[in-house]
């Protein structure tokens, strides 16, 4: 219902109710801009283009509603929520939803690129779109501020596989107790979380084989606990090298469990935290090397499998990746290009040119 009232003041109050019975007025000094109006919202509602005209929620109050309400796994939320609280709200956690500007999104994308990388920038700019483009189906907000958001570009860098020096050194550096993890990551190419989360159950020794779906969980402020791999891909059977059988099996030999097969010290589940101070970078400082993380050793296996020409299905098939696309985007170039090809090509053929010259010009 729409109707158009004149005050005893001379002005004119349209009202309507919404689809909610909510009901809507202004004031205007004309009728016919109270007319105009009207006709504006009503012709909206018939579209289904409206959106209430009183203010929005608050960003950071609706970012938190949003944020209740998706289907993430636990370390994703964390990491939404570490988003928010740390790159958003500060700056516009306070400003209605129908207050921000294309303009205020850009500013904030070029303040934390001062700060952060690119991809890290792109992540904040992912979730803060979702999240208004969550307040436009809601009928908050027209449209999202962050659409033609200009993002600083991102660069990938070139993975660069440990040598097979490294990775001896590296295992020689280890404590004793964890010098077989080295062997089990480079060896199968298993993620930290799956080789922190892996049992003795999953391992088949006759079979030479372990069987990877779940993965261990650490978060702040709860116990580690067991849960689902990155993605239905990541579940997979993977075979075990003989060196990494025996490897796995001294290390049960002399830290015998029926549990997981690394733990600490004191029998706990490795937290990823403590692993890297206390184990890690120290291991790294003596064996002479820096900036390696242990999905280094997941690299190393992949270029492995690509030196002794395994196909791109299978590096996929046996790390886990959720399509060929993405194992081509990391490794493409460690596969044999045209160029290796052609050199290759003439190198055969005129290499025994070669040695037929040299063979008829010997006495």
């Amino acid at each position: 219902m729409a109707s158009i009232a004149r005050r005893p003041d001379g002005t004119y109050r349209p009202r309507f109710r919404d689809a909610s019975g909510k009901e809507h007025a202004r004031h205007f000094t004309r009728k016919v801009d109270a007319q105009r109006w009207l006709d504006e919202m009503t012709a909206a509602m018939v579209t289904g283009q409206y959106v209430d005209p009183a203010p929005g929620r608050v960003t950071r109050e609706y970012a938190e509603r949003w944020r209740a309400t998706q289907v993430h796994r636990p370390t994703t939320a964390a990491h939404v929520e570490t988003m928010l609280s740390r790159h958003v709200y500060p700056r516009l956690g306070d400003k209605r939803l129908g207050s921000v500007l294309p303009s205020d999104i850009q500013s904030l994308v070029k303040q934390l690129s001062l700060t952060l990388a690119p991809a890290t920038v792109g992540v904040v700019h992912r979730i803060l779109a979702g999240i208004f483009k969550a307040a436009v189906r809601d009928r908050r907000i027209v449209a999202s501020p962050c659409e033609g958001t200009k993002l600083p570009k991102v660069h990938r860098q070139r993975i660069e596989p440990m040598t097979l020096e490294a990775v001896g050194a590296l295992t020689e550096a280890m404590p004793e107790r964890y010098r077989a993890l080295v062997t089990l990551a480079a060896g199968t190419g298993l993620r930290q979380g799956e080789i922190f989360g892996l049992t003795v159950d999953r391992i088949d020794f006759l079979r030479r084989q372990l069987t990877v779906d779940r993965q261990l969980v650490t978060m702040p402020d709860r116990a580690p606990y067991l849960a689902p791999p990155k993605t239905q891909a990541s579940v997979r059977i993977v075979p075990l090298p003989q060196v990494v059988v025996d490897a796995v099996a001294g290390h049960l030999a002399t830290w015998p469990t029926d549990q997981f097969i690394f733990t600490t010290e004191l029998g706990d589940p490795i937290r990823r935290t403590a692993f890297s101070e206390r184990i890690w970078h120290p291991a790294l400082k003596r064996a002479g090397l820096s900036g390696v993380t242990m999905h280094g050793l997941r690299h190393f296996y992949a270029s492995l499998l690509i030196r002794h020409g395994e196909s791109i299905k299978t590096v996929q098939a046996q790390l886990g990746h959720a399509s060929a696309a993405e194992t081509l985007d990391t490794y493409s170039h460690l596969w044999p290009d045209s160029d290796d090809r052609t050199r290759a090509a003439v190198d055969i053929v005129l290499g025994r040119v070669a040695d037929l010259v040299r063979t008829d010009a010997a006495p």
